[in-house]
């Protein structure tokens, strides 16, 4: 055999890994969505990494793609499947059967991952297993069938024959992929399910958005986030699919007795609306993993109340239905803020991927541990007791959100005309609320914003300042004052472990 032919050889043995990959992974998404929606293999081995990944990983993935992530990390997959069976088709050409074994090996694993995944259904092993065994098979057929007829580079019927079988087996694995999705199509939707949700009228109604808590500048963010435009970050690759009917809600742990309580149940209850304001504990200074929704739901200190709460307890921790636990200070369910079991979200039921059927808010503290999605328990225990999926992983315990102020009109880096112009931006400490923001250029004085008109202390706040800019480079700083008289903090900080802090600083160049 000639180098040349051996290099072909080589190639088609990569490609027949390939190919045998796309049908592998077709044909577990297909099993998946007829019979285990949630054992997708890729979903499996994705959550997975996500649970394993080390906070600092998480934090890159968030500053690299932001809320993109997750897509990124799917992609990311897609190119190692392909590099790994590009070399188990290699290994299989040169020793076999141990490339086939990679397959099966990878199966396996898939299979072991989503057995033990709490949301994983009695068949949640049955996907991964029949990708690995269809991999080991497909690869073994397209070496036996294709390769030797291949290697003699003046073998045209050879050359075809490998690229009809490896054509072909990458076709059945594009179709089994389209049908996957059409076959959760046909079946009945958790969002078809949310289409017909009505939510009842709240018994305690917010009071109106204020015109006046609306600046209408351009490039400033609205005062209230659509839900389309709402950040997402949380650890489900895939969005879970809750039916309302099949949810449940238990309330456990140091507790008089256990509540346990339905959908409908839920909402036969008094539910009132809040404005509130969530943000992430990855977004960075003058970053927009934050907003701002009117939320709909059932005060959790009334809940708490009727399971009868021991003297000792300090925390609750909240489990999703993905296995996610958020870990939050007791006082924060319990005290006179509106912390939420939400069902509804700026007047419509809550989106799949922010926790349909039902989520927690609370305001003042940090999403990963306040803002569970697809929320199914609250175990009432201490700090000392229990901990929670970040604080495992080097997050502190507890994550009250940072007084904070970021510059949204002009954008950094960005250029301006010369002549009157607008600083603007929002301003933020849920819980506690905004007092003020101050501005500075090119390290001059400290001057007093004006801010919109508040809607509570709970949600953020717009503030803008007229601006003669003059031609040059030109560095922009902002700094939030709290309604308890503190004035934000200059010190940088990353946001591990409990937040980002700091001055946000632009700079900008009028022309």
């Amino acid at each position: 055999m000639t180098r040349e032919t051996s290099s072909r050889t080589r190639w088609r043995a990569a490609a027949a890994g390939i190919a045998a990959v796309l049908l592998a992974a077709g044909l577990g998404e297909l099993v998946a969505a007829v019979i285990a929606p949630s054992a997708s293999p890729f979903a499996v081995i994705g959550g997975g990494l996500i649970d394993i990944a080390p906070s600092w990983a998480k934090d890159v993935a968030i500053a690299l793609f932001g809320i993109a992530d997750k897509a990124a990390l799917l992609t990311g997959m897609a190119v190692v499947a392909a590099l790994i069976a590009a070399a188990a088709g290699l290994l299989e050409l040169q020793r076999r059967p141990l490339g086939a074994l990679i397959f099966v090996a990878l199966g396996v694993i898939g299979a072991v991952v989503a057995t033990v995944r709490s949301d994983g259904d009695l068949l949640a092993w049955l996907p991964s297993i029949v990708a690995g065994v269809a991999g080991a098979v497909v690869l073994r057929v397209l070496m036996k069938r294709t390769i030797p007829a291949a290697e003699d580079p003046a073998d045209g019927p050879g050359r075809r024959q490998f690229l009809a079988w490896t054509g072909a087996t990458a076709a059945l694995g594009v179709a089994a992929l389209v049908l996957s999705n059409l076959a959760r199509a046909t079946v009945r939707t958790v969002e078809a399910a949310r289409a017909t949700v009505r939510l009842p009228a709240p018994a305690t109604a917010a009071p109106a958005v204020p015109a006046t808590a609306e600046l209408a500048i351009e490039g400033l963010a609205p005062v209230v986030t659509p839900n389309s435009d709402f950040y997402r970050i949380d650890t489900a690759l895939v969005v879970p699919q809750v039916d309302p009917a099949d949810w449940s809600l238990r309330v456990h742990g140091m507790v008089d007795h256990e509540v346990v309580l339905t959908w409908d149940e839920l909402l036969a209850l008094p539910l009132q609306e809040s404005d509130i304001t969530l943000a992430c504990v990855s977004n960075t200074v003058g970053g927009d993993l934050i907003g701002n929704a009117r939320w709909l739901g059932y005060p959790v200190r009334e809940l708490l109340a009727r399971a009868g709460v021991s003297a000792d307890a300090d925390m609750v921790l909240s489990t999703s239905i993905d296995g996610f636990t958020a870990s939050t200070p007791l006082e924060a369910l319990t005290d006179e803020r509106d912390s939420l079991l939400a069902v509804g979200m700026n007047g419509e039921p809550l989106p799949l991927a922010h926790g349909f059927p039902v989520r927690l808010v609370a305001p003042g503290l940090f999403g990963y541990v306040s803002a569970t999605k697809w929320v199914t328990e609250l175990e009432v225990t201490r700090f000392d007791r229990a901990s929670a999926y970040w604080t495992t992983r080097g997050w502190s315990e507890r994550g009250p959100i940072k007084l904070q102020a970021r510059i949204d009109v002009p954008r950094d880096g960005r250029s301006v005309e010369s002549g009157s112009s607008v600083i603007a931006g929002m301003a933020w400490q849920p819980h506690i609320g905004v007092d003020g923001v101050e501005v500075r250029i090119d390290g001059g004085p400290w001057r007093r914003a004006e801010l919109a008109t508040v809607i509570s202390d709970d949600t953020w706040v717009q503030w803008s300042l007229p601006w003669t800019a003059e031609t040059g480079v030109h560095e922009i700083e902002c700094r939030a004052l709290s309604r308890n008289g503190e004035t934000q903090t200059s010190t940088q900080a990353p946001p591990a472990p409990d937040g980002a802090q700091g001055w946000h600083r632009i700079s900008v160049t009028v022309s």
